[in-house]
């Protein structure tokens, strides 16, 4: 499965991402956010061979790689979550370069993943699970029309304590309606 945009490319990880995907991961600028941060390419090796080897799969994480098609460039992954029995609901999450940031991709890739999940595969509902603290997140959910849902207080174990979660969600009406 690969998906286009007029600038990037996303398509399924693969082990020869492993240098580009471990460079911004590992970022302390970027990892603060990030419940898989690799300490080495052996890491990075593990994480791209759990990826599913299909798509739409329910009860699985499959990650997607950014890829700058001028470059041919990773510049970033994007995860999606199919869960629930009838696979009608997904989560995302998405990193992106500090070098790529503030430039429109991260807005291009997932409004692209978004009206695919949407429109190709008729999912009912996308979520994110956002850090409070992570603003450049929050500014983008809000931008690709999502609506804040919860603000839930030390609910999630990361990184050794309770940090809160706001999740924030999409439905494929309200989707469609704004398109």
């Amino acid at each position: 499965m690969i998906i286009q945009t007029q600038r990037l490319i996303l398509r399924p990880i693969e082990l020869r991402d492993n240098i580009e995907v471990y460079k911004y991961r590992s970022n302390p600028e970027i990892s603060q956010h990030l419940s898989f941060v690799p300490e080495s390419l052996e890491d990075v090796d593990h994480f791209i061979t759990k990826n599913p080897k299909e798509f739409n799969l329910p009860e699985t994480w499959f990650q997607l790689v950014i890829v700058l098609k001028e470059t041919n460039e990773v510049i970033g992954d994007i995860g999606v979550h199919f869960f629930g029995k009838e696979n009608k609901q997904i989560e995302l999450g998405y990193t992106l370069s500090n070098f790529h940031q503030n430039k429109g991709f991260a807005s291009e890739a997932i409004g692209k993943v978004i009206d695919f999940l949407f429109t190709d595969l008729n999912k009912h509902r996308i979520v994110l699970s956002i850090d409070p603290e992570n603003k450049a997140s929050i500014k983008l959910a809000m931008r690709l029309g999502f609506r804040k849902e919860g603000h839930f207080a030390k609910s999630l174990f990361f990184k050794n304590q309770w940090v809160d979660d706001v999740v924030y969600a999409l439905l494929k009406e309200d989707w469609l309606i704004a398109k």
